[in-house]
Order: C-alpha cells, then sequence, then structure tokens
C-alpha cells in the first residue's frame, strides 16, 4: 500500500458516480477531497479498517491532492499520530483509505451532501 495511487472500492465509486449525478461535480478527485476531510474530521475511528478496493476509479496522488499535497499528507500523518499509529508511509496510506472510504459514505448517505449547495454548507457552518 502505498501514496501513488489512490484507488477506491467498487461500493465507493457507485456512490461517487451517483454523486457526480446530483451534485453535478464531474470530479472524482474533488467529491474524494470532500469526503476525506469530511472523515478526518470526525474524530471517531472509522469502524471499516478492511477495505478491498476493487473498482476501475484509480488516480494519481497527485490528481487527487492537486496542489495541495503537503497539506494532506501533513493531515494524515497528524491523524495517524492521533489515533495512536506511527505516521510510516504504510499507515498513511491505509488511514488515506479507510477514511475516502468513510467520508465517500457520510457524503452519500446524508440528504444535505446530495447538493452542491448542500456541500458548500457543511463547509461554511454558520
Amino acid at each position: 500500500m502505498s501514496l501513488d495511487s489512490v484507488r477506491l472500492s467498487q461500493p465507493a465509486k457507485d456512490r461517487l458516480s451517483w454523486l457526480k449525478r446530483t451534485t453535478g461535480i464531474p470530479n472524482w478527485n474533488v467529491l474524494c477531497r470532500w469526503a476525506l476531510v469530511m472523515s478526518l474530521k470526525d474524530p471517531s475511528t472509522p469502524l471499516v479498517k478492511d477495505i478491498v478496493t476493487d473498482s476501475t476509479v484509480e488516480m494519481s496522488w497527485k490528481t487527487f491532492v492537486g496542489q495541495y499535497g503537503d497539506i494532506y499528507l501533513a493531515l494524515l500523518k497528524q491523524r495517524c499520530i492521533a489515533d495512536g499509529d506511527e505516521p510510516t508511509d504504510e499507515n498513511v496510506a491505509k488511514t488515506l483509505t479507510i477514511h475516502l472510504h468513510r467520508g465517500i459514505g457520510h457524503l452519500g448517505g446524508q440528504k444535505e451532501f446530495q447538493s452542491l449547495e448542500g456541500l458548500v454548507g457543511a463547509a461554511n457552518p454558520t
């Protein structure tokens, strides 16, 4: 497991495909960034630890993070430390996979996140 590429499970791909249609956001990486940050924001430990990344959706780390790679990497390392894990490459990659998939589940499961307005509203709570 490494950070060279980001790959999704088939259920995550299906949920993101639906979110792309309902939100109008056309890019996997944008939705995946939202999902990751939503999960990292939640202090609880994700329940699912073993995820089979068996879909055809795969993107490079650079495509996933864009120009903010250092920030996303720091967030993932910080989460590893907060969860009591050493921020090794393997642990960071596993943290990415676990939190990305939990976040995709949150995005697809919350009615308010099923539109662009709902996503933006969640990012800017009043």
